[in-house]
């Protein structure tokens, strides 16, 4: 394995979660279908743009969230909510970049965001109470 999918690997690891990480290795490793995309993905994305200096990965996470919104990617949105929380971002960043992109991307997009962040919230068993964390 290169050395650029290692360190992609490892910030995917440091993102998501070793588990994950795995699961992309693995799907590296195998050779299928969707092999030389998720190695592309591990390069690219997590080994040469994540890893980058300029920004910190909360500042990162922030951005990534607004196009996502933008682009009305929601379950992709919704991956980078919890990518967003071990990046060091609160409930209330994430609320307040959902209500920022409102302005710029729409309503609707943002609603879809909200919708989409209570999903992640719930999936990582978070209680949200009226915007705050329980």
């Amino acid at each position: 394995m290169k050395e650029l999918t290692k360190k992609g690997l490892q910030t995917f690891a440091e993102i998501r979660g070793k588990e994950r990480s795995d699961q992309m290795r693995d799907e590296i490793k195998s050779g299928g279908f969707s092999a030389a995309f998720t190695n592309l993905s591990a390069d690219f994305v997590f080994g040469s743009i994540w890893s980058r200096d300029g920004l910190e990965r909360k500042q990162r996470s922030l951005v990534t969230m607004g196009v996502l919104i933008a682009l009305r990617a929601t379950k992709e949105f919704k991956n980078h909510v919890k990518a967003g929380l071990n990046n060091g971002l609160t409930v209330k960043e994430i609320e307040e970049a959902i209500i920022q992109s409102a302005v710029y991307a729409g309503f609707p997009a943002a609603k879809a965001a909200s919708d989409a962040a209570i999903e992640a919230f719930e999936e990582l068993g978070m209680q949200i109470i009226k915007g705050k964390e329980a």
